[in-house]
């Protein structure tokens, strides 16, 4: 895929980056095999596994659970009230959007309670299922594609989890300030018409993900029927503010009219 030329201009070490549709991979570029840190994108697999578990009944996603008058599904979309780091929580739930690592941490004790079994995801988690987990280029691709065509969890619960969860949320985009809505479903941050973002000005608004401190992002584009991985060496900052949203850019502009789009 020639859009993904431009990663080898990237101010980075080293970047494994690639897109793929719902039935195969469209190109990669770098080593698919060698491990990365996915920093934050490990949510989009915590809140996977918690899907799963709420549809075979472990959990409820309505059940209390974090703060007083906090539910599951509060956890999931960052509105229970919880910081980022700590559990005293600075919100009443429902009233901001706070993006909480220690959210999803709550939220894997619970999950881990009702199973009673520890928390586990098939890739590699090293210590806090809000940012732990290490994986492949590949790993992540396949994470993509099971986004683009759910087989772990029903249609509908994927649908329901990209929908907004308690819209109307204001709080702060980590990296991009302060958006009013910030956008989120049950684990996965939505694209809708938040500027500046990560993803591309093409991108629909439909389009869903998100991305990590540790220069990692993976976003899905249901309209676009793609989804696009990137694992890299350096730590998201300004370099990534510019490369990203160029490259989303030009995969979606190179896309168009292949076929892939649905």
């Amino acid at each position: 895929m020639e859009a993904l030329r431009q990663v080898g201009e990237w101010p980075v070490g080293t970047a494994a980056v690639g897109v793929t549709a719902a039935s195969a991979e469209v190109g990669t570029t770098g080593d698919k095999t060698a491990m990365f840190p996915f920093a934050s994108v490990t949510k989009l697999l915590t809140a996977l596994a918690s899907l799963v578990a709420a549809e075979e009944g472990v959990v409820e996603l309505d059940e209390p659970a974090g703060p007083p008058g906090s539910t599951v599904r509060h956890l999931l979309a960052h509105a229970s009230g919880l910081p980022p780091e700590g559990e005293l929580p600075i919100a009443q739930p429902g009233a901001r959007r706070i993006y909480s690592n220690s959210g999803f941490e709550v939220l894997a004790k619970v999950v881990a309670v009702r199973a009673e079994m520890p928390f586990g995801l098939s890739a590699s988690l090293d210590g806090s299922p809000a940012s732990g987990i290490t994986g492949t280029l590949g790993d992540l691709l396949a994470l993509g594609r099971e986004l683009l065509a759910p087989r772990l969890i029903a249609p509908e619960t994927l649908t329901e989890a990209t929908a907004v969860a308690f819209p109307g949320l204001t709080g702060v985009l980590p990296g991009f300030g302060r958006m009013e809505p910030n956008d989120w479903g049950l684990g996965f941050e939505l694209r809708d018409e938040k500027r500046p973002h990560w993803t591309g000005e093409r991108n629909f608004p439909r389009t869903f993900g998100h991305f990590g401190q540790s220069g990692s992002f993976l976003w899905v584009d249901p309209n676009a029927g793609l989804a696009c991985g990137c694992l890299s060496d350096r730590g998201f900052g300004d370099w990534a503010k510019e490369a990203w949203p160029r490259l989303s850019d030009a995969v979606l502009a190179e896309s168009s009219g292949t076929g892939a789009a649905v």
